[in-house]
């Protein structure tokens, strides 16, 4: 066999996996990318994110610096990935699949090729592609004209259908599973990680029995305390709770590459009147956001109106991120709906199949009254009349001072 024909080949090694989307789901979703392509004159698409090829293939790949891609045309949808990963993409994707081998610097851009004859139009992600793939695209196919797909899809991915709904949910009660498991392992005396370690294995064995057939695969928990809890995304780390520690809880398992997410302050054994006054303060412009949710309600209004009940305690000066954000396909290190932002800046109006969070936050700096950071979050699906909130673990004072000490 000459070597340019190891180089690009078709591996079929089993059947198509489950997958918790019906084949009409998946069909739904290609369909409507290819009804923007007729609508702007585009001869194919060319997804390379994780999210993208994600939401409309089914298959999640584990990038190690390798190229991946979905190739979608008027007639048949192509992921392109990596021979290290054997046949397991072909068994995940809803469409066909092909494999390149790594061991020549070009295959990725054979396959391509091969896939995307004749075009003139191609649909690409260009808040995905870097500078050095453009250029390696140009060579590949000169006097191809590049197009944005990138805000079309977003903005698609937004509107949740009910078999995405139905996994949010299941993804949400495993949250709850992650945040029990954490404050039973909780108490003073006991490093943050060791608590993160126990909301992991408690999420990931309930994912596990949750679905006939599942990948597991980046479930993580962020288990802060004291200074570690002035960032939302701050590391966990091997610090020892201890009495007076204020907390926070972060849960977060992944399915079929769907976010979910719940985070809580909490409090090891007592807090003081003033990390108290804090507490019941966040808590107040988090039952107040519940209450804004809803279909027609403008992102930045919300923002807006949140914003005046913290600059009434004087702490806006505290608030470090915006209120919330739109669930899906995405994780900390892919996705993200930029359109759908609770933040000044964004004039969104919420709209039914949406599925936002609500998660106010200040950070009150060491050394002052009341010194930390302080977060609840809920995840809220808009419906025609209102919204739903999925999120069923308890938040406040009376419920997440947590009274145990193994000292």
């Amino acid at each position: 066999m000459p070597d340019d024909l190891l180089h690009v080949v078709q591996w079929k090694n089993g059947e198509k996996s489950w997958s918790p989307f019906s084949n009409q789901e998946m069909d739904n979703r290609q369909t409507k990318v290819r009804a923007h392509m007729a609508a702007q004159d585009i001869d194919a698409c060319l997804f390379t994110s994780y999210h993208n090829i994600c939401y409309l293939s089914g298959f999640l790949h584990c990038y190690f610096g390798r190229k991946y891609a979905l190739v979608l045309d008027g007639g048949q949808a192509t992921t392109v990935s990596a021979a290290i990963d054997g046949g397991q993409p072909g068994r995940r994707s809803h469409g066909g699949n092909i494999t390149y081998t790594d061991w020549r610097k070009d295959s990725y851009f054979s396959a391509l090729r091969q896939l995307l004859p004749n075009i003139e139009r191609l649909g690409i992600e260009f808040d995905h592609v870097s500078l050095e793939f453009h250029r390696q695209l140009q060579d590949a196919f000169p006097g191809v004209e590049f197009v944005d797909i990138s805000q079309a899809i977003m903005w698609q991915r937004t509107i949740k259908s009910a078999e995405e709904q139905e996994l949010i949910r299941t993804g949400a009660r495993i949250c709850d599973v992650g945040g029990h498991a954490c404050v039973e392992a909780a108490a003073a005396g006991v490093p943050e990680h060791e608590i993160a370690l126990a909301a992991t294995a408690a999420m990931t064995r309930e994912i596990a029995v949750s679905f006939p057939f599942v990948e597991l695969m980046d479930t993580w928990t962020w288990f802060q305390s004291g200074i570690n809890t002035d960032g939302a995304h701050n590391p966990v780390t091997n610090r020892i709770i201890q009495a007076g520690d204020i907390l926070s809880l972060n849960c977060f398992p992944m399915i079929f590459g769907y976010y979910t997410a719940l985070e809580r302050t909490l409090f090891c054994e007592r807090a003081s009147p003033e990390h108290l006054h804090l507490w019941e303060i966040n808590c107040q412009v988090h039952r107040r956001g519940l209450e804004l949710i809803r279909p027609g309600a403008k992102c930045n209004e919300i923002a807006e109106e949140l914003n005046d009940l913290y600059r009434n305690h004087d702490l806006l000066k505290y608030r470090s991120f915006g209120y919330g954000h739109s669930f899906g396909v995405l994780s900390h290190y892919y996705g993200r709906e930029a359109g759908v932002e609770l933040r000044e800046d964004v004039e969104t109006e919420l709209r039914p199949g949406m599925v936002v969070s609500m998660e106010p936050m200040i950070m009150v700096p060491e050394g002052q009254p009341g010194a930390g950071g302080y977060r609840e979050h809920d995840i809220l699906i808009v419906g025609k009349d209102g919204a739903e909130n999925i999120t069923a673990f308890p938040f406040g004072p009376e419920h997440n001072i947590i009274a145990r000490d193994t000292l």
